[in-house]
């Protein structure tokens, strides 16, 4: 069962380090995006396989939530944070090493498997570490920490990659050392579980509890439409921004790729604006305009169209993802919330991989522009079933 860490322990300096090894894993998990080009170039597959790649990390992300989403309310938050910082930097160490598809494709697993393990299991510890006085606003950081590190990953690499030699080497030699950081950090703080007298690790069946269900449904579905966007412009975009549009540099594309999850994180932080009972179906609503903004920039073969849409999706994106996770965490119960938290997640990774694989496969049949367009038909017909929901919730 969850108990919260003495006051005393619950200091800033320990939350915000929780926050930023959170930050850390997860800009790992992007930092390839931007790279995607230079590997296909160098050795020789098809952008289909660049989706391949990308499901896998997305498959890696699942199959650790699944089997340890449960794990640390059983064993403590800090032996699960060091086995994904462990995996984060052994990925690292792969990709600088990679010669082939087969070391990608074992990259792409491992930094899934870690962003699985601290999805999950960071987003409830940052949550507990919060001192007092930080209220609600340890949900935000939580969550803007998952974001934003996944925004910070392409834009890092990108100009990584761009300003010094061996760009496939340095951007995960960078993130190694701050990994190295984001131990110290982990190591700094307190456990904020108490174990069992009798440890119990089970494999996590996708299961909400009976009083969650009904807050669950729409905020799963929202954030399904909105990381359907992120996968979109994790495996597509850098494809789409060079095969179609002709910007072929790669600082340029890990910046309108990052452009989505920063602006997903000003979205999160715009939320607290904005009525409780609202939050989701706008979110849902500016996230259905944005990605109609994004087929606009697909048709016309427009950067801005991309980039305002990124915008746009991203602060959509934002606000339904903090407000869905925050309606889910709050229903649930102490003892089940890091498993409730972890099942939301699995929705959103099934979101990023299956979607982007049927785009990879319907881009080889028919051309990028008619699997990108589906794509965006898709996110907008889930935005409105997600609206109707809610709207009708309302009215009963």
């Amino acid at each position: 069962m969850s108990t919260s860490p003495p006051t005393q322990a619950r200091s800033a300096s320990i939350f915000l380090g929780a926050a930023l090894a959170f930050m850390t894993t997860m800009m790992g998990t992007t930092l390839p995006t931007p790279l995607y080009p230079i590997y296909r170039d160098a050795m020789g597959f098809s952008q289909l396989m660049v989706t391949v790649i990308f499901a896998v990390y997305a498959a890696g992300v699942i199959a650790a939530l699944l089997v340890t989403g449960r794990w640390s309310d059983q064993l403590g938050r800090r032996p699960l944070l060091f086995a994904g910082l462990a995996l984060s930097a052994i990925s690292d160490v792969v990709f600088w090493n990679a010669e082939g598809i087969g070391m990608l494709l074992a990259g792409r697993v491992l930094s899934g498997l870690s962003a699985g393990i601290f999805t999950g299991t960071a987003t409830v510890a940052v949550m507990e570490l919060a001192p007092p006085a930080w209220g609600r606003a340890s949900t935000l950081i939580a969550t803007a920490a998952n974001m934003g590190g996944l925004g910070l990953g392409p834009i890092v690499a990108g100009v990584l990659a761009t300003l010094f030699p061996m760009p496939l080497v340095v951007p995960f030699a960078v993130h190694f050392v701050l990994v190295l950081v984001a131990v110290i950090c982990i190591w700094r703080a307190p456990e904020t579980v108490k174990r069992p007298d009798k440890i119990r690790l089970r494999i996590q069946a996708p299961r909400i509890p009976a009083e969650v269900r009904s807050v669950f449904l729409p905020a799963s579905i929202a954030a399904f439409a909105g990381f359907m966007v992120c996968g979109f412009f994790t495996a597509s975009a850098p494809s789409m921004l060079g095969g179609e549009l002709g910007y072929t540099n790669h600082a340029l594309i890990g910046f309108v790729v990052g452009l989505l999850f920063i602006a997903s994180t000003v979205g999160q932080i715009l939320q607290d604006r904005l009525p409780q009972a609202k939050r989701l179906p706008i979110g849902c609503a500016v996230l259905l305009v944005g990605v109609l903004i994004v087929a606009w920039g697909i048709v016309a073969e427009a950067l801005l169209g991309f980039v305002l849409g990124a915008i746009v999706s991203g602060i959509g994106q934002g606000i339904g993802f903090r407000a869905g996770l925050g309606a889910v965490s709050s229903a649930s119960e102490s003892n089940h919330r890091a498993a409730v938290v972890s099942t939301f997640f699995v929705v959103a990774y099934v979101a990023i991989s299956l979607p982007v694989v049927g785009i990879g496969l319907l881009g080889s049949i028919a051309g990028q522009q008619t699997a990108a367009l589906s794509f965006a038909l898709i996110v907008a017909l889930l935005s409105c079933i997600a609206l109707g929901l809610l709207l009708k919730g309302r009215r009963l």
